[in-house]
């Protein structure tokens, strides 16, 4: 897939919770072209000194009626309180989009299981838009450690059911997502995951017992985007694989998991 390095304009900015930015970007010029779910693109920050590296952020939603590209980012760095001090107008450099994204079912009519924690959800939601206009049914599981942790329940919930696990029990049900009801009352064709890996391995794990296909999109650290620099290397199977490149999403059976 062809990638472009672009100067897009923030369209908007939203901040969803504390400690998270919402950036919708636009291209003036041109359509943005096609992405896939799970991938990323890698952020310039300008403004800071210590800034020198691009920063990799999940794709949020492609929102092709007014043709925008959102970024969900969590602010716990220089480079992300400086991505947070963005306004209306100005612009942003991206090289988009990059890596490897979720599988796309083959056939329609298949139920899908999204499994995220924290700001893993952000990749899901573009998933569970492709998944239904491919004609597939999308089934969102969303934990937090409260109910505050969770985000773009609203938006979630116009693309499929939505069910809701927090660990101090202020919605959904009590515990981690692995604890929810949904894995011993519904059955699903495939799972998909992404946020914390101690919860995407324990996701992959139970999906491994029920023998469901399993997807889990990978956070390492990334600096260059293009598999150059090596800091994002993966142990699997195949050998040592660039997360940026290879990846972010793998099979999980992939992955040194379950040894």
């Amino acid at each position: 897939m062809k990638k472009y390095v672009s100067d897009l304009h923030v369209a908007g900015v939203e901040y969803p919770r504390e400690g998270y930015v919402l950036l919708r970007l636009t291209d003036a010029s041109r359509k943005l072209p096609e992405m896939q779910p799970g991938q990323f693109a890698e952020v310039r920050v300008d403004g800071f000194p210590g800034t020198f590296l691009r920063r990799p952020i999940s794709i949020n939603y492609v929102d092709r009626r007014n043709n925008e590209l959102w970024l969900l980012i969590h602010v716990v760095g220089d480079g992300t309180r400086t991505l947070a001090t963005l306004r209306t107008g100005d612009r942003l450099n991206c090289v988009f989009p990059l890596g490897r994204g979720f599988s796309l079912p083959k056939e329609d009519g298949k139920k899908l299981l999204l499994v995220g924690g924290g700001v893993g959800t952000a990749p899901l939601l573009y998933y569970g838009e492709q998944l239904r206009r491919t004609g597939c049914e999308p089934v969102f599981l969303l934990g937090g450690r409260t109910q505050s942790d969770l985000m773009q329940l609203d938006l979630f919930g116009q693309l499929g059911t939505v069910h809701i696990t927090t660990e101090d029990s202020s919605a959904g049900e009590t515990g981690f997502v692995t604890n929810h009801s949904v894995w011993r009352e519904s059955t699903f064709d495939a799972v998909a995951t992404c946020g914390p890996k101690p919860m995407m391995k324990a996701v992959a794990l139970m999906a491994r017992e029920r023998h469901i296909p399993c997807e889990a999109s990978l956070e390492n650290m990334m600096a260059c985007g293009v598999g150059a620099c090596l800091c994002c290397v993966e142990k699997t199977r195949e050998g040592n694989l660039c997360v940026c490149k290879e990846g972010p999403v793998f099979n999980t059976d992939l992955l040194n998991w379950n040894e």
